[in-house]
């Protein structure tokens, strides 16, 4: 669990406090990370050894924005991470009150709170929302937002001052979802690289939408924001088309593969191909099984009867589910 009180997912600290006595190595189905990522090549000294390069960063935008389909009249800037965008998006917004539909990702209200902005989290939009956030598809229940009705909200924002935050983390295996293409004005996209490519650790998010506004977050982050290494393996990875697409079915495959072990433990309410949620009054007991198995998967504070699991990375851990699942709850 970080500082500010927020959970996340893939806190092994925080699982091995609450079962010590769990079985080793753990198997980590609490993040919404893609468990078998994409094939890191062999990365030269040099990257490790001098400041990243403007040809460098110049290669990763230009693969990215070809890999994401970013029109010509919009702009692209790459972060060590989304998180760090989240962060500084509020910067960008007048005064107004914040509408993050959710439930959905906390730290995007965590966020504009900080800022100082009075932020309402619901189902849909408040009346008085300059700025809004939307997380599409959303996390955890995959709930997604129509084109039609995203471009609706940013002509709303435009009119009233504010912003349209859109955050695609979960769209690349489904990128017809994607507003990108059709980017209304008004309207930030966030791109998470880290998810998809199993390469959480590598810290590489993107931001699109118009010049202006992308202009104030790049001189934001300062020179050399992005490392070298991810520099060079963002562009090797996002013009990889191949696996992307072969990645994406294979992820589906084990996604419906989840559902069916789920299935006879609660009602599936909704995911992605990278993680799905578990409705069932047994959410506390099965999370307790779970773990005392060395199975950690992601419970949350507001809604005490829904589980997040994320995929099993082989056989031996679909194996352990399987296990642990077939376990009576006591």
């Amino acid at each position: 669990m970080a500082e500010d009180g927020i959970w996340h997912g893939g806190d092994l600290a925080t699982a091995r406090a609450l079962f010590p006595e769990a079985p080793q190595p753990w198997a980590d189905l609490s993040t919404g990370i893609n468990p078998i990522p994409y094939p890191l090549p062999v990365l030269p000294l040099s990257l490790w050894t001098r400041l990243p390069g403007a040809d460098d960063e110049a290669a990763l935008i230009a693969a990215a924005r070809k890999a994401y389909r970013v029109p010509a009249h919009a702009d692209i800037v790459a972060a060590p991470g989304t998180q760090i965008l989240i962060e500084l998006l509020p910067r960008l917004a007048s005064a107004g009150p914040v509408a993050i539909l959710g439930p959905t990702y906390a730290e995007h209200g965590h966020a504009w709170r900080k800022a100082g902005f009075v932020v309402d989290e619901g189902a849909e939009p408040a009346d008085a929302a300059a700025t809004i956030v939307v997380v599409n598809p959303n996390n955890p229940d995959g709930r997604l937002w129509a084109r039609a009705e995203l471009a609706s909200l940013a002509a709303r924002c435009v009119r009233r001052g504010g912003l349209l935050v859109i955050d695609e983390a979960f769209v690349d295996f489904t990128p017809e979802i994607s507003i990108v293409p059709e980017l209304p004005a008004g309207a930030i996209v966030l791109r998470s690289f880290g998810k998809t490519y199993g390469l959480a650790g590598l810290r590489l998010g993107f931001a699109i939408g118009a010049p202006e506004p992308l202009a104030k977050l790049k001189a934001a982050l300062g020179p050399w924001s992005v490392a070298g290494p991810a520099l060079h393996v963002g562009a090797m990875a996002l013009s990889d088309a191949g696996w992307l697409a072969a990645t994406g079915e294979e992820r589906a495959r084990d996604a419906a593969r989840l559902d069916a072990l789920l299935a006879p433990h609660g009602r599936i309410v909704g995911g992605t191909s990278l993680f799905r949620l578990l409705e069932t009054p047994q959410a506390a007991a099965l999370f307790s099984r779970l773990g005392r198995h060395g199975i950690y998967v992601r419970c949350f504070q507001n809604a005490p009867d829904r589980l997040r699991f994320g995929l099993p990375g082989d056989e031996a851990s679909w194996s352990r589910l399987q296990t642990a699942l077939a376990i009576d709850v006591p």
